[in-house]
C-alpha cells in the first residue's frame, strides 16, 4: 500500500516538475537537451544541431562501426538508418525538432540494449563535436 501511494504521489507531482527527473523503466533520467531517456528498449536524446548535421554524424557512426546491410531511409524532416553492427540489428531514428534541435532514438537488438545504445550515442556526439 505504501509503495502504491508513493507511485501515485510521483505521478501527480511529475507533470508539475517541468524539467525535473523523469522516472522511466525503474531509472531516473533528467529530461531535456543533452540527457538521455531510455524507454521500452529505445534510448533517445536531443542534440543541439541541425537535422542534416546529425544525419551525417549518424551515417559516419554506422560506417565507423562497420555496419552491414545498411538501409537508410530519409525524408525532409526525419529518417531512419537500419543496419547490422557486430551481429546486432540497430535502428537509428533521426527527427527534426527545431532549427538547431534534432532528436535521435536508437534501438539495438529486438528488445533493446541500453549500454550499446549509449555507446552509439557517444559516437554520434563524437562526430558532431569533430565537425564543429
Amino acid at each position: 500500500m505504501r509503495k502504491r501511494a508513493a507511485w501515485i504521489l510521483i505521478l501527480l507531482i511529475l507533470p508539475l516538475a517541468g524539467c525535473a527527473a523523469v522516472v522511466a523503466g525503474g531509472a531516473a533520467v533528467t529530461a531535456g537537451t543533452g540527457t538521455y531517456l531510455y524507454v521500452n528498449g529505445e534510448m533517445r536524446t536531443d542534440y543541439p544541431n541541425g537535422f542534416e548535421e546529425v544525419w551525417k554524424a549518424c551515417e559516419k557512426t554506422v560506417a565507423s562501426m562497420r555496419g552491414v546491410d545498411v538501409v537508410p531511409t530519409k525524408e525532409i524532416s526525419e529518417g531512419t538508418i537500419e543496419a547490422t553492427i557486430d551481429g546486432e540489428r540497430v535502428r537509428i531514428s533521426v527527427k527534426y525538432k527545431a532549427m538547431k534541435a534534432t532528436t535521435v532514438a536508437i534501438r539495438v537488438g529486438i528488445i533493446g540494449n541500453e549500454q550499446s545504445s549509449q555507446f552509439l550515442h557517444d559516437k554520434i556526439l563524437e562526430f558532431l563535436t569533430r565537425s564543429s
